[in-house]
């Protein structure tokens, strides 16, 4: 699909986020067949255009959740989840808390950020060597376009969206070397984003503007042997890059709770 008609879509979507989305509708927009706009948006997105638009109608709960009042059944609602207990299952499990954990998750990102800032050592110590045969790793270097004064969250995912908790992922002090290991057999996508330490926590908890990494391909990690070097760009949001769902904030905590040991 050409860049210009993918960002015709892609602008549609967000323009029309809360109506009806049949991929009838959105294949029609730009005049090709349901079968093949659905295959074209995959293999430039990744996604189906349909898990394209569930996706970023639970990033606009998330904007919901932090920059207004309603309450959790409003934003159910308001992004077109008539079932409650639905919205909130499919919003645990892509984002890692609930509505209500991630709207009350404000106040204690400054916190989180000040004691990241504090570390002697960011050494995970979740990544060692294994025993295991058949276990593997991934390794990498992860080089951002432009120059920020933060860190880097990067991690294995089992879709190619930043959604749910990562298999495998931790926190770098600044750009470089990653390493994971004690990687099963099997198909993973290698994403990241960044964060600056001038960050406020809305931007942390809403990262659309930071530095990110998307593998375009999966990488596939056999048994007993390293998965090929992953070279990581670090680049400015695209329109096509789904949203980022998973709570910064929870990886940051998570990370700081493995370092206490």
């Amino acid at each position: 699909m050409p860049q210009d008609e993918l960002d015709q879509v892609i602008d549609y979507i967000q323009g029309n986020l809360f109506d009806p989305m049949p991929l009838e509708r959105l294949a029609k927009h730009i005049s090709y067949s349901p079968s093949h706009f659905a295959r074209l948006f995959k293999e430039r997105t990744g996604l189906t255009p349909l898990y394209y638009v569930s996706s970023l109608r639970l990033s606009r709960a998330k904007d919901l959740l932090l920059k207004t009042e309603y309450t959790i059944r409003d934003i159910s609602l308001e992004i077109g989840q008539q079932s409650l207990g639905t919205f909130t299952t499919r919003f645990t499990q892509r984002v890692g808390l609930t509505p209500s954990e991630f709207r009350q998750s404000r106040s204690a990102v400054g916190d989180q950020a000040r004691r990241l800032q504090a570390l002697d050592s960011w050494d995970d110590p979740t990544i060692q060597a294994s025993s295991s045969p058949v276990w593997s790793e991934v390794s990498g270097f992860v080089e951002p376009v432009l120059p920020f004064d933060g860190f880097v969250l990067i991690g294995l995912f089992a879709k190619p969206i930043p959604e749910g908790m990562p298999i495998h992922g931790t926190l770098l002090p600044r750009p470089g070397a990653f390493r994971f290991t004690g990687v099963r057999p099997g198909t993973y996508y290698l994403m990241g984003t960044t964060l600056s330490w001038a960050m406020g926590a809305m931007d942390m908890l809403l990262p659309q503007t930071t530095l990110r990494t998307r593998a375009r391909s999966p990488i596939e990690v056999g048994p007993s042997s390293p998965a090929p070097f992953q070279h990581a760009l670090l680049y400015e949001p695209r329109p096509d890059d789904p949203p980022i769902l998973i709570s910064l904030p929870l990886l940051m905590n998570q990370f700081l709770s493995r370092m206490r040991g």
